[in-house]
């Protein structure tokens, strides 16, 4: 979606598993995105659970969009996405680190109940030991290495400064989001009222948009 204003920024946002692209467009994503970024493009994905099981999201992702978008030369790039497609965003991160302006993390979804419990046993993510490197990012792995950049984030913060997280209050992963949210600055977290649905994850986009804009100013 166009901005209505002459762009300066571009926002991608992933849908979450089981979204189409007619569900996005009806997400109000679009619309909450440019009621806060009146200077932002919009471009709503239809990257499928498909990729995430190949190990292929990122990569797709960063091909099909990501660098295309480059050459029309935005001052900053934000990606989004919603539950899967909060993953997928983290897993962008960890494959091409440093590359977006900010993220956007609406409810994501973060790994097995498996591993997210033993990261808890082990008392957090900075605490945790996440076993050797792998030679391969896979299906079976994938996960663990995810947790292993975000454990990266608690070492230097300064690398989640422009990460962001919102989720509902009654949001069926709102019980996963804490272990999130220690490796996150506190002021980038908003728990609001709603479910794991569009209507509550577009109502937060606007507001954390709104905040973010005044720390992310458009340089002319």
């Amino acid at each position: 979606m166009t901005a209505p204003a002459p762009a300066s920024r571009l926002v991608i946002v992933l849908p979450g598993r089981g979204d189409d692209l007619a569900a996005m467009r009806r997400s109000g994503m679009a619309e909450a995105i440019q009621s806060a970024w009146p200077d932002a493009d919009v471009i709503l994905t239809g990257l499928s659970y498909d990729y995430y099981m190949q190990g292929r999201a990122p990569q797709r992702l960063h091909d099909e969009i990501v660098a295309p978008a480059r050459h029309k030369a935005y001052r900053q790039i934000w990606l989004a996405g919603a539950s899967m497609g909060g993953m997928g965003t983290l897993m962008y991160d960890r494959a091409y680190p440093g590359e977006m302006s900010g993220l956007l993390l609406l409810a994501p979804y973060l790994g097995d109940t498996s591993l997210l419990k033993e990261i808890d046993t082990a008392g957090g993510v900075a605490q945790w030991q996440p076993g050797p490197v792998p030679a391969a990012v896979n299906a079976d792995n994938f996960q663990r290495e995810l947790w292993r950049h975000l454990q990266g984030w608690s070492r230097e913060p300064g690398k989640a400064a422009n990460v962001w997280l919102a989720y509902g209050d009654k949001d069926r992963l709102r019980n996963t989001m804490p272990l999130l949210g220690s490796v996150l600055p506190a002021a980038n977290i908003r728990r609001r009222s709603g479910g794991h649905d569009w209507e509550t994850w577009s109502a937060a986009t606007r507001d954390v948009l709104a905040q973010a804009r005044e720390r992310n100013p458009v340089s002319p």
